[in-house]
């Protein structure tokens, strides 16, 4: 039986999945400097705005395909994990919907052209770009997707690479950089921990995409807790197609920046049983591939729309919460079903094979018939990593050697100390917008503002 006591126990060991968001406008304050990498090739913005999302790529905070990501441990490879959206190219219109090219591809996927920009943004691109001639002579540039995420993960090695030829004190530790399909994974030694930070290179948008437009003429949970210009206040195309789409060509809908303010309308019982939830099935569903975190998050939202706000109040229904989440991802799957919350023409499971669903929904069947010995299993997954973790730390402690980007002295003292304080911003100001501005020449002293307040 699913207990409040037992989920309080999951959540107090499952707090590192307790997602808070933060806007950084310095890509300064983890080591890749955004300021080199635009100075590369001036691709880059020179005025750019990133979102930082606490949980990897693999926890579901964007959706995105994780078939082409490696794998990587807590508490063997990394101790904490975010994801970090850079903006490539910035388009603004409040004005009016914006349009965008789905001729091509399924729901929630587009094909950017870069006619929607100046000559000069053309020009820095186009070799980023695939090309299509018309028959009038006219030649079309399509951003690729591929093509730009190779061009970031070249980018960020140099950048890396002068970064560690040059150490400054206080700066962490590359530990590892890689690729993983369109996404750039980095590990950074922090003081003592280790952050693994998934890097996504999107489009950002102002404004509301025209094909969700009638989701706002919908009923919501939302309505009368925030404000509709603080949902809609833009979204992204992030690197990732459809499942018969064009990887060189297409783009996926992303609403990121909505759903940080959404969540802040979720009540925590319901929170509670949705990380509970997610780790429990996060890795018992993943191969094949059928069910992702993202998935999880939308049944959830969907649910919330659906059920009495009073209900869902309930400081006491979390246990509730997690056999009704299990129930609605059992029924999604046999149905082959999940709309996308904010395109609900769009069905993101319609491409599973009935070989897989039933696969699934075995493995869902044994859940719900025990689900307290399952969640109990997860919360021993992550001890083992807790204590990995503790483990590692205290080897790195007593070894004693100072790191190489340290330059000897207390190593990577005044970064550990920037890390916790953003830490402790994040987690004592969930939903709200942190931006960390820092003089790359001196990391040491940070300013801070929390949504329009500096200090």
């Amino acid at each position: 039986m699913v207990t409040a006591e037992l989920l309080q126990t999951a959540c107090g060991h499952l707090k590192f999945t307790s997602k808070k968001h933060c806007v950084l406008t310095h890509f300064e304050s983890i080591p890749v400097k955004s300021g080199m990498v635009q100075k590369l090739d001036q691709k880059l913005p020179v005025a750019n705005e990133y979102l930082l999302l606490s949980g990897g790529v693999r926890e579901g905070v964007v959706d995105l395909d994780l078939d082409e990501l490696n794998v990587y441990a807590r508490g063997t490879d990394y101790d904490m994990d975010f994801t970090l959206l850079v903006p490539a190219l910035k388009l603004h219109d409040r004005n009016q919907p914006v349009t965008l090219d789905m001729r091509h591809s399924a729901l929630c996927h587009s094909w950017l052209s870069l006619r929607l920009f100046d000559e000069g943004t053309i020009s820095k691109w186009k070799d980023c770009c695939t090309i299509v001639d018309h028959i009038n002579g006219a030649t079309n540039y399509f951003f690729s997707p591929t093509k730009v995420a190779d061009w970031f993960y070249d980018s960020i090695s140099i950048v890396l690479s002068e970064i560690q030829k040059k150490p400054q004190r206080g700066m962490p530790k590359v530990e590892k950089v890689e690729k993983n399909g369109t996404i750039i994974s980095i590990i950074l030694g922090v003081g003592s921990s280790r952050m693994l930070y998934d890097i996504v290179p999107v489009v950002s948008f102002k404004g509301w995409p025209a094909v969700a437009q009638s989701w706002l003429m919908e009923n919501h949970f939302w309505d009368g807790k925030i404000t509709e210009e603080e949902v809609i206040s833009g979204f992204y195309l992030v690197p990732a197609c459809s499942y018969k789409g064009k990887k060189d060509n297409e783009w996926r809908l992303s609403f990121a920046r909505s759903e940080v303010q959404l969540k802040k309308c979720i009540s925590s019982s319901l929170m509670q049983a949705y990380q509970a939830c997610k780790a429990i099935i996060i890795k018992l569903l993943s191969r094949p591939k059928a069910i992702s975190p993202y998935h999880l998050r939308s049944m959830m939202l969907w649910a919330c729309d659906r059920l009495p706000a009073n209900y869902l109040a309930q400081e006491d229904y979390a246990a509730h919460f997690l056999l009704g989440l299990i129930d609605d991802l059992q029924h999604c799957l046999v149905n082959k079903m999940c709309p996308n919350y904010f395109i609900p023409q769009c069905n993101m499971l319609e491409h599973l094979s009935e070989e897989t669903v039933m696969l699934h929904a075995r493995k869902l069947s044994s859940v719900r018939s025990d689900p307290a010995e399952h969640l109990r299993t997860a919360i021993e997954h992550v001890k083992a990593a807790n204590r990995l973790t503790l483990e590692l730390q205290r080897r790195g402690s007593t070894t004693s050697i100072p790191s190489p980007q340290s330059d000897g002295g207390d190593p990577n003292q005044p970064d550990d100390r920037l890390a916790k304080k953003l830490q402790q911003l994040v987690t004592e100001n969930p939903g709200k917008s942190i931006s960390v501005f820092i003089n790359p020449d001196d990391v040491t002293r940070p300013h801070f503002r929390i949504d329009d307040k500096f200090f």
